[in-house]
């Protein structure tokens, strides 16, 4: 059985996920020259399949629950989108619902209740802070955390 090509190799690792220019260059380069990966990448923008916008998008998506805007920021640029778009995006999600209502929503998801002591609130801190949220919006959070808690929350058991 021969190998597949470049453009099936393309097609499959598209098939699975969106994946931006440069991804999916850097992982063709092993099974293809210069020369067919760019090809197959034009290819691919031309005909619609390859498209950074639709990464980026697809990818603050699906974490944007979950995570603050630096490590989204971080993780865009780790797939080498644009500085330009990445903003885009993420001013596009700020617009949605701030960053303080998705930290707020995963706080309250998580835990649930303030913190009783400061082993507990450097315990929230972390979590938060390793969720891309800035410092200050964490411990501005924590320091008033939102009384709504009249809707319990599944996941939180305590």
């Amino acid at each position: 059985m021969s190998e597949p090509s470049v453009w099936q190799r393309a097609l499959r690792l598209l098939a699975r996920r969106e994946h931006s220019r440069a991804e999916l260059a850097r992982k063709l380069a092993p099974h293809g020259t210069p020369e067919e990966i760019e090809e197959t990448l034009a290819r691919l923008e031309r005909t619609g399949l390859l498209s950074d916008e639709r990464c980026a998008r697809a990818f603050v998506a699906a974490r944007a629950e979950r995570s603050g805007r630096r490590l989204l920021e971080m993780r865009l640029r780790e797939r080498g989108l644009d500085d330009a778009l990445i903003d885009e995006v993420l001013d596009a999600l700020e617009a949605e619902s701030s960053e303080v209502e998705r930290a707020s929503a995963l706080w309250r998801k998580r835990f649930g209740t303030p913190p009783a002591d400061a082993k507990e609130w450097a315990r929230q801190a972390r979590f938060l802070a390793g969720r891309g949220f800035s410092p200050s919006l964490v411990t501005r959070l924590l320091r008033d955390p939102p009384e709504d808690f009249t809707e319990p929350f599944p996941d939180t058991e305590h």
